[in-house]
């Protein structure tokens, strides 16, 4: 009698333990996904997917999080450059192929999707991602994606960062992107998005970070830009845009990067970006015409200023030696004439800063 109790007893006891250990592991649903996943990418080398077994996908699973109340996955985090030791023990960066597998949009509660710098992930980014209303951070940057951006990207409110850089995207911006009323970081540069900026790009109030370069954009540079108060870091360069820069962008508090090199933009530097916030300031390549603007004041601190390679006519401004500082200067490859003004921020500049200009003359050029 007494031992059976002792077997009913333990039987209760390993049954509980079981039924506990159930509670506390990812729903079937999830693994399942997350194996589908799995069989949708191929990584030859390092082996970042042999951890992805058992039937608890919350424990011990590479790259995997999960939310440790009710167990659904969080999070799914695959860098190719990496300090975990998997790596350090390779002596190598990851190298994967295959595609981001639509099983994705079936982890419900996921917040963060990074699969980056991977080179050799190709396919599109399924279309159903836009159901996960809790994403917030989708960064992809670094492999071989092409076809478009979710046409109803705009659907993921609570999205922070969206980094699609370094792909083979093409399309337009989606219209929709600028519902994104959370997106502090987007960065879609190096890929082969055409169309134009949205003109009501100036409703994503809370980015400070746009990096558009490398791209087909084409048209206007929008002046509603200039609405982003929060935005510090602004590159629309080696892109194709055209028509003059909106005054209003030297207006911006926190503006501190400009970067429009290598466009088709037309019309005179405007006064504002002289005295403006911006430290780093590259209008290169461009076809800019008119004067330098005479507006350099104790405000005017650049760490980079490259005007280098447009249509600039007239003289160096003497309102230039009152600027609070100026590192690099690039004024080459203009209409500019007369003498350049002794002293800073000119002193420690070399003759290749302004060279191939009509008649400009003086140190470190030959003399007047």
């Amino acid at each position: 009698m007494a031992t059976t109790t002792f077997y009913n007893i333990l039987f209760l006891i390993v049954t509980l333990v079981y039924l506990i250990s159930v509670s506390n592991a990812c729903p079937p649903s999830e693994r399942a996904a997350l194996l589908a996943f799995k069989a949708a990418l191929r990584e030859p080398y390092l082996g970042v997917f042999s951890s992805w077994k058992g039937t608890d996908c919350c424990h011990n699973w590479y790259g995997v999080s999960c939310d440790p109340n009710v167990h659904r996955v969080t999070s799914i985090d695959l860098r190719a450059r990496s300090e975990d030791p998997i790596f350090a023990k390779a002596h190598r960066t990851g190298y994967m192929t295959g595609s981001i597998s639509p099983a994705i949009c079936r982890l419900t509660r996921l917040s963060s999707l990074t699969v980056t710098e991977w080179d050799g992930i190709s396919g599109q980014i399924p279309p159903c991602i836009v159901s996960l209303s809790a994403l917030r951070i989708l960064d992809l940057t670094g492999n071989k994606i092409d076809g478009e951006i979710p046409a109803e990207i705009g659907r993921l409110r609570r999205l922070a960062v969206l980094k699609l850089a370094d792909n083979q995207i093409a399309g337009i911006i989606p219209p929709s992107l600028t519902n994104l009323s959370s997106l502090m970081h987007l960065d879609l540069a190096n890929n082969k998005i055409s169309g134009t900026i949205p003109k009501n790009f100036g409703r994503l109030r809370m980015l400070s970070r746009a990096l558009l370069s490398q791209n087909k954009l084409i048209g206007a540079i929008p002046s509603s830009i200039s609405q982003i108060y929060r935005l510090s870091d602004l590159d629309l360069s080696l892109n194709q845009l055209s028509g003059p820069i909106p005054a209003s962008l030297g207006k911006m508090a926190v503006l501190a990067t400009l970067n429009l090199d290598g466009n088709k933009i037309s019309g005179p530097i405007p006064p504002s970006l002289i005295s403006s916030s911006i430290n780093k300031l590259n209008l290169s390549r461009n076809s800019i015409e008119g004067h330098i603007p005479d507006a350099f004041g104790p405000r005017s601190y650049f760490t980079v200023m490259d005007l280098s390679y447009n249509k600039l006519r007239g003289g160096i401004p003497r309102s230039i030696s009152s600027a609070a500082f100026i590192g690099h200067l690039d004024i080459s490859h203009n209409h500019l004439c007369g003498p350049i003004p002794p002293g800073s921020p000119f002193d420690h500049l070399e003759a290749s800063s302004f060279v191939y200009n009509d008649c400009l003359c003086g140190k470190p050029l030959k003399a007047c």
